[in-house]
């Protein structure tokens, strides 16, 4: 079927071809003005550039298969020249904007304050944890880590725990099952302490040693108010020469000052740990009611909150296996331990240990 709107040529001379394209070029800007929505961008590709019914495809197979050779040179020219243009207008159509309608419906007021990203915050027990940790890095301690799979050698037997000793009885220990066939010092276990750190620091590097040990730790205690069978610590170790138990008091006062506020009083009580001797428990003047008594501290103005000592001979000859610096004769060295719950508990006054891990955002959202 041959298209009424592309008519036959005269000749082929110059100004028949100028004029010829030139009228088909006009027809295609008018059809293009005119286009609007995506239907007539397509009814106006397929008009010019279809494979079948193409004016464009027309014009080829009429004119320039038809023209004689010394005609196709020009004739070629113009074709292309018009295709460009065609394609132009159709590029030209699809690409305009969304209507104004459109355009209003996704305007943005930049007046309006941006969306605010919510940023996460540190967990009670983290914060807790990195103060401590942080009071002691200033006073020139280094962080030690360990693995929370212990064998029962660097968490019992090291810290001067032999087998049978009454003071593992203290320590409700969850153990890896199927070990029967192992030695008991090389048996898995989840540490009940970051004391395990303190032997495995102290064969890898001789004295002087300054560390802090945060870390997290497991008992097989019943969940109440105040004990998780989870539980994170903070111990800390001090070895060199000539270190004595007024170092140790000295460091501890000033540790629970930065913690509690410079008011805050200490007082040092005899206790026992089979791996430190002298033993002591410390105490803290009570930070709610400034040492006069109230329910939290029992009337008594004192709250029990660590333990600590200067550290056993026995724990230095099993690191000077490995180390043979640990000479007990030469040096000597202080050792601390804390539960980080337990002062968070204080800080923060929350009366249930439970509420750390419970997950609940109503509770955790106060830290925020």
């Amino acid at each position: 079927m041959i298209d009424a709107s592309i008519p036959e040529l005269p000749d082929y001379g110059e100004a028949a071809l100028e004029q010829a394209f030139a009228a088909l070029e006009a027809s295609a800007r008018t059809a293009a003005a005119n286009l609007s929505g995506e239907a007539q961008v397509e009814t106006f590709r397929l008009e010019w550039l279809g494979r079948k019914q193409g004016r464009l495809n027309e014009i080829s197979s009429r004119w320039l298969k038809g023209a004689p050779p010394e005609a196709k040179k020009a004739l070629g020219v113009r074709f292309n020249a018009l295709k460009t243009v065609v394609e132009g207008l159709l590029e030209q159509a699809a690409g305009a904007g969304p209507s104004d309608a459109a355009l209003k419906a996704e305007a943005i007021d930049i007046t309006l304050p941006g969306t605010r990203r919510l940023t996460g915050a540190e967990h009670p027990i983290t914060k807790t944890l990195n103060e401590i940790v942080s009071v002691f890095a200033a006073l020139g301690y280094s962080v030690g880590v360990g693995p929370e799979v212990e064998t029962d050698f660097y968490n019992f037997e090291s810290m001067n725990f032999p087998p049978g000793h009454p003071a593992r009885d203290t320590q409700d220990t969850l153990v890896v099952a199927n070990q029967e066939r192992r030695p008991l010092r090389d048996r898995l276990l989840l540490r009940t302490h970051t004391s395990p750190v303190q032997m495995r620091t102290m064969e890898q590097q001789p004295p002087p040693v300054r560390i802090v040990i945060p870390g997290k730790v497991h008992r097989n205690d019943a969940a109440d108010a105040t004990h998780s069978p989870i539980f994170h610590q903070v111990e800390g170790l001090c070895v060199d020469t000539n270190i004595t138990f007024s170092d140790l008091k000295g460091t501890l006062d000033h540790a629970m000052k930065a913690l509690f506020g410079s008011s805050v009083k200490t007082r040092f009580f005899p206790s026992f740990f089979p791996f430190t001797e002298p033993s002591a428990d410390v105490q803290i003047s009570c930070i709610f009611c400034g040492g006069k008594g109230c329910r939290k501290c029992k009337q008594s103005g004192w709250i029990e909150l660590l333990g600590c000592g200067m550290v056993d001979p026995g724990v230095f000859a099993f690191a000077a296996q490995k180390q043979p610096a640990y000479d007990p004769k030469k040096i000597s060295g202080f050792a601390f331990g804390m539960g980080v719950e337990r002062i968070a508990m204080m800080k923060y006054g929350i009366s249930e240990i439970g509420q750390f891990y419970a997950g609940d955002m109503r509770f955790l959202g106060q830290f925020a």
